[in-house]
C-alpha cells in the first residue's frame, strides 16, 4: 500500500495532468478515464473518487456565486530579496505560463448568497510554495476581513517555505498566522480547506489554524516528509500516514468532504455561525 501510495504522489509531483492528453490515467487506480469525462467532474476519477490538483480559477469558479469574485492585490509579484540565481528569470516564466503573479489569489466573492473573503493557492506556482507575496496576499486577506467582520474560506495547496526567498519566506509563517489571531480575536471565522498537498510552512503556520478544517479525500498533509520523519524517530510509520483520513481520525481534521460537495458545505457552515445573504 505504501509503495502505491508513494506512485500516486509521485504522479502528481511530475507532471500527472498532461492536459494535452485524450484520456486520463489515474494516478490511484491506474484507471484510463475520457479526459472530457474527468473535467465534466472537476478533475475527479469516477472509478476510485482520486481528486486531482485545480487551478486557482477553477477551484473559485466552482465555489463561488457566478460573478461575484472581487479579486484583492491582482498585480503583485515578488522580488528577489536574497538575489537567488534564476529566480526572477523562472518567475517571469510562470506568470507567462500559467497567466498567475504568484501563487495565490484572494478576493472577496459570495458563497450561497454569503459575502466571504476567499484564498485559493495553485500548485502550478512553483509547487504552491509561500514566499513573500504569498504570505502579503493572505495577511492583508485577513485583515480585510477582521475590517469588515467578514468570514475567510481558504483553499490551501502548497509544498511549504519559499527557499529562493530565504528567511523571507519563513517570516510569513508568523505574519500570517497573526492576521489569523486577529482576526479570531475580532470573532471572525475561518475556513481552512486543505487540498493536495499541503505541507511544509504552509501546514505549520495559516492552514493549521482554521477554526473548521476541511479536507478533500486521501489527499497529503503533512510537515516534514515521510522518509525525514521515520530516520529521525527511527521507526516505521502506518502506511496511511498524512493522508486526510488519518489526520481525521487522529483529530487534526474535522470533516473530509468531496469536491461536489464543498460548496454547499461551506455555504451550510457560514449560515450555521450566523452569517447571512446581505440584502441590496
Amino acid at each position: 500500500m505504501f509503495d502505491d501510495f508513494f506512485n500516486v504522489v509521485k504522479l502528481r509531483f511530475n507532471g500527472g495532468d498532461e492536459d494535452e492528453v485524450p484520456t486520463f490515467k489515474c494516478p490511484r487506480c491506474q484507471s484510463p478515464v475520457p479526459r472530457d469525462k474527468y473535467e465534466e467532474l472537476h478533475r475527479v476519477c469516477p472509478n476510485c473518487n482520486y481528486h486531482g490538483r485545480l487551478p486557482a480559477s477553477e477551484r473559485i469558479a466552482i465555489t463561488v456565486d457566478k460573478g461575484s469574485f472581487t479579486e484583492f492585490d491582482s498585480e503583485m509579484i515578488s522580488g528577489d530579496p536574497i538575489d537567488f540565481p534564476e529566480y526572477g528569470e523562472k518567475q517571469k516564466e510562470l506568470r507567462k505560463s500559467t497567466g498567475l503573479k504568484d501563487a495565490v489569489v484572494t478576493g472577496t466573492a459570495k458563497i450561497k448568497g454569503i459575502e466571504t473573503v476567499i484564498g485559493v493557492m495553485d500548485s502550478n506556482y512553483m509547487m504552491g510554495s509561500m514566499g513573500s507575496v504569498v504570505g502579503e496576499k493572505i495577511a492583508r486577506a485577513f485583515e480585510y476581513a477582521t475590517e469588515k467582520g467578514l468570514p475567510v474560506v481558504l483553499f490551501t495547496a502548497s509544498g511549504g517555505a519559499r527557499m529562493q526567498e530565504g528567511i523571507v519566506s519563513l517570516m510569513q509563517m508568523a505574519k500570517t498566522s497573526g492576521a489569523v489571531k486577529l482576526h479570531s480575536d475580532n470573532g471572525g471565522l475561518y475556513i481552512t480547506v486543505l487540498t493536495d498537498p499541503t505541507t511544509g510552512g504552509v501546514t505549520a503556520s495559516f492552514a493549521s489554524l482554521g477554526d473548521v478544517i476541511i479536507a478533500e479525500p486521501k489527499i497529503l498533509i503533512g510537515f516534514a516528509g515521510r522518509r525525514v520523519i521515520e530516520s529521525t524517530m527511527k521507526q516505521r510509520l502506518p502506511e496511511d500516514f498524512q493522508l486526510a483520513e488519518f489526520m481525521q481520525e487522529k483529530g487534526f481534521v474535522d470533516m473530509i468532504v468531496e469536491r461536489k460537495r464543498m460548496r454547499a458545505t461551506l455555504g451550510h457552515i457560514l449560515a450555521l455561525h450566523g452569517y447571512k445573504e446581505k440584502e441590496v
